[in-house]
């Protein structure tokens, strides 16, 4: 039994329902509402009246998510079997693996329903980069990461994955929006190498002290389908302008 509830519990969660948060609709004015007696309940005690509500809120939560796919007599099998103590007709991991699967089919159906939603940021950020990467003096990585040298520097050795780095750095959206700027603070800022989105790890491993590039990073290695804060959005190519002020070692 505390297999089965466990697995609701985290499936429901997953599915983005939450009980506790459920938002009723909006009641219309006390004139508006039509005047109907109320059919009294078969259920007298607490116990027989509360049991019937929870069964029917479950139900509810269940159906409002109309990407569960479910066989409700089987959930109701299931329910019952718990609830009676009776030998399972699954084991628990069969069930832990029942429910790992379906939650990972309810990740990619959302995030295909993402990308759907976010089509015209992927087409924007393709077309962008198809011309750019035409572009001379712009160079393309084999992961698709595209930069032009805007100043060479006079150092000799390019940052490790482990080393933290100092660096300026000014980050636009392809229509030049700024989402983030050190130049437009005054600061420089010092980060680790390995723990930056991907397109600017792979881009330091290229420059040398002195160094500035104009990064053209593509969304899959920028911040991808969650995006980043208020201004960047699922699946946004980013551009930066990125100096390379020092290496300072391993972290």
């Amino acid at each position: 039994m505390r297999i089965l509830l466990l697995s609701v519990s985290c499936l429901l969660f997953s599915a983005g329902i939450s009980l506790a948060q459920d938002e009723k609709p909006a009641e219309k004015p006390a004139a508006e509402k039509p005047e109907t007696a109320e059919k009294p309940s078969p259920f007298k005690s607490l116990k027989d009246r509360s049991s019937y509500g929870i069964g029917q809120n479950l139900a509810a939560q269940i159906k409002f998510n109309d990407r569960l796919d479910l066989n409700f007599a089987i959930v109701i099998e299931g329910f019952a079997d718990a609830l009676s103590d009776k030998e399972p007709k699954m084991t628990e991991r069969q069930i832990q693996e029942a429910m790992l699967e379906l939650q990972a089919q309810l990740r990619a159906a959302a995030e295909e329903k993402q990308k759907m939603q976010f089509a015209e940021a992927i087409k924007a950020g393709k077309e962008f980069l198809e011309k750019n990467g035409k572009r001379e003096g712009v160079k393309t990585t084999k992961s698709g990461l595209q930069y032009e040298v805007l100043k060479e520097g006079d150092g000799k050795v390019s940052p490790k994955p482990t080393d933290t780095v100092t660096t300026h750095y000014h980050g636009t959206l392809l229509d030049g929006t700024v989402f983030d700027s050190s130049v437009d603070r005054g600061e420089p800022i010092d980060f680790g190498v390995g723990g930056v989105i991907k397109g600017w790890t792979e881009a330091l491993q290229l420059m040398t002290v002195g160094d500035k590039y104009k990064l053209y990073v593509p969304s899959d290695l920028a911040y991808g389908a969650r995006g980043a804060g208020q201004k960047i959005g699922p699946h946004t190519t980013l551009i930066f302008e990125v100096e390379l002020l020092a290496i300072n070692g391993e972290k």
